[in-house]
C-alpha cells in the first residue's frame, strides 16, 4: 500500500492526456474488468516476484538461452499485468529516459548496416527493459523488495563461497587473464560459476552493497551475523578475482556509502567528525592498501599495473581496442552501428589492429556510443543522472521521517556507481548476469512513490 504522504508523479505529467487519446494508452487497462475476477491476477505480485527470483537464480548457474526464456516469460507477464491494469502506473523521469534510450535503439536498428543482427540485439535489450518494468511494480511493496534482495544475497553467497574455495584449492584459468610477462602470470584468479573473474567481480558488487544494507536493516543478532558474513565473503571473493576494475568498483561503492551515511547520521556526529570523518576514512583506507601492498606482491603488482600504461598487456590490449572503436565511431557518429554484440563482432574486424581481436569495446560507455551513437549515449547518461537525482531526493525526504527504506536506495545508488565505474574499462555489464542486476538496482530507485509538494 502506498503511504498517504506519497503521490504519483504521473498526476503532474502531460502523459496522462496522451494515455487517454493514444492507441497504446487505450490498450493499458483494456482488460481491467477481468482483473477483479481473475484468480491468477489475485496473486500477481507473488507471481512477479517468483519470476524475478527465477532470473536471479538462473543468472549465475545456467546458460544465456534459458535465462532469455525466463526473461521473455517475465516480459509477457508484465504485458499481461499492464493491459489488465486498474491503477495508474507511476511514470518518473527514469522511465522517460529509458523509453527514449529504447527508441534511439530502435532507430539505430533501422539504420544499422547489419539490420538482422541489430534486431537480435534490440530484442535482448527489450527483454532487460521489460524485466526492469516488472521489477518496478514488485518493488513498490517493501516486503517483496526485502524478499528479492535477501534471495539475491543467498544466491550470491553460494557464488562467492565457491569462488573463495577456488582460491584455496587452486583453479586453472579458462583464458589468458594475466599478463604472461608478469610475475603474476601463474597467479590464481577465481571465477566461480561465472567462468570469468571480471564478470564474477562485477556480479558481486551489488551483493556487497545489499549486504551492507542488510547489516543495518536486519534486526536480530543472527541476521546481522549472516549479513556480516555475507559481506566478508563477497569482499574476499572480489579481491580473489584479481580484477582491477572490480576493485575500483568496490572502492567507488564504499565512497558512495560513506558520503550517504555521513549525510544520514550527520546530526549524531560531533563537529570534529563532521569535518574529518570522510578524510580520515579515506586516508585510513589508503594506508591499509599501502600496508597490504607491502606484504602482498599480488596486490602491489596489480595496483602498479593500473599506472603502467601500455607496459601491461591488458592495458595495451584495451588501448588498441579503444583506438579501433573510435575509428568505428567516426563512421557511425549519430545513430551508431546498431545494438548487440553480433553487429560489433562483424564490423570491428574491418577496423581492428592486427592481433587485437575483441568481442566488445571494453567500455560500456564507448560500446553504447558505438551501438546507438551520440544520441544513445546521451539518453543512457540521462538514465543515470535521473536515477541519482531521484535517489538523492528520496534520501533527503526520507531522512526527517527516519525511514530506513532509504538504506535500500543508498545501496542501489552505491551498486550502480560501482558497476558504472567498472564499466569504464570493461563490458561485462552487457552480460545478463550483471545487466539484470543493473536494471534491478535502477528499478528499486524508480519504484519508490514520489513525495508530494506538501511533504517536501
Amino acid at each position: 500500500m502506498i503511504p498517504a504522504q506519497y503521490s504519483s508523479e504521473e498526476t503532474k505529467s502531460p502523459f496522462l492526456d496522451w494515455r487517454k487519446t493514444s492507441i497504446i494508452g487505450k490498450i493499458i487497462g483494456l482488460l481491467s474488468n477481468w482483473q477483479s475476477s481473475s484468480y491468477l491476477l489475485g496473486y500477481q505480485e507473488i507471481i512477479a516476484t517468483i519470476f524475478i527470483c527465477l532470473v536471479i537464480i538462473a543468472a549465475p548457474f545456467t546458460n544465456n538461452t534459458l535465462l532469455g526464456v525466463i526473461l521473455l516469460a517475465s516480459g509477457l507477464f508484465w504485458a499481461l499485468l499492464t493491459i489488465s491494469e486498474v491503477k495508474t502506473n507511476q511514470i518518473t523521469a527514469i522511465h522517460l529516459w529509458i523509453f527514449a534510450y529504447w527508441l534511439i535503439s530502435v532507430i539505430a536498428t533501422a539504420f544499422s548496416p547489419l539490420k538482422s543482427e541489430a534486431l537480435s540485439g534490440l530484442v535482448k535489450f527489450t527483454l532487460y527493459l521489460l524485466f526492469f518494468a516488472l521489477a518496478t511494480r514488485v518493488f513498490r511493496h517493501p516486503k517483496l523488495l526485502s524478499w528479492v534482495t535477501t534471495f539475491y544475497l543467498l544466491i550470491s553467497l553460494i557464488v562467492s563461497a565457491y569462488g573463495v574455495r577456488q582460491q584455496f584449492i587452486g583453479v586453472k584459468p579458462l583464458a589468458t587473464w594475466n599478463d604472461p610477462t608478469s610475475p603474476l602470470a601463474d597467479a590464481t584468479r577465481v571465477y566461480s560459476y561465472l567462468g570469468n573473474p571480471n564478470l564474477l567481480g562485477s556480479y558481486l558488487i551489488p551483493a556487497v552493497a545489499f549486504s551492507v544494507a542488510a547489516l543495518i536493516l536486519w534486526q536480530t543478532l543472527p541476521q546481522k551475523i549472516f549479513a556480516g558474513f555475507a559481506l566478508t565473503i563477497n569482499i574476499a571473493c572480489i579481491y580473489f578475482t584479481g580484477s582491477r576494475g572490480s576493485w575500483l568498483a568496490l572502492l567507488a561503492t564504499g565512497i558512495v556509502f560513506l558520503l550517504a551515511f555521513k549525510f544520514w547520521w550527520n546530526e549524531y556526529l560531533s563537529p570534529f567528525w563532521r569535518k574529518w570523518l570522510i578524510p580520515i576514512a579515506i586516508g585510513s583506507f589508503l594506508a591499509l592498501i599501502g600496508v597490504g601492498s607491502i606484504f602482498s606482491e599480488t596486490l602491489r603488482l596489480r595496483i602498479l599495473s593500473l599506472f603502467s600504461g601500455r607496459g601491461d598487456s591488458s592495458n595495451n590490449f584495451r588501448i588498441n581496442v579503444w583506438t579501433s572503436a573510435f575509428k568505428m565511431f567516426q563512421d557511425y557518429p549519430l545513430t551508431g552501428i546498431g545494438p548487440g554484440n553480433e553487429v560489433f563482432n562483424k564490423i570491428y574486424p574491418h577496423y581492428m589492429q592486427t592481433k587485437f581481436t575483441a568481442l566488445s569495446a571494453y567500455s560500456i560507455f564507448l560500446e553504447i556510443t558505438l551501438e546507438t551513437g551520440l544520441i544513445g549515449i546521451m539518453c543512457f547518461l540521462g538514465v543515470i543522472i535521473a536515477t541519482f537525482q531521484r535517489g538523492i531526493r528520496l534520501i533527503q525526504n526520507l531522512k526527517p521521517k527516519n525511514d530506513q527504506q532509504a538504506i535500500r536506495v543508498i545501496a542501489s545508488l552505491a551498486a550502480i556507481t560501482g558497476l558504472a565505474i567498472q564499466g569504464l574499462f570493461d563490458t561485462v555489464w552487457y552480460r545478463p548476469q550483471v545487466n539484470t542486476l543493473w536494471w534491478l538496482c535502477i528499478a528499486i530507485v524508480a519504484s519508490f512513490p514520489a513525495f508530494n509538494s506538501k511533504s517536501e
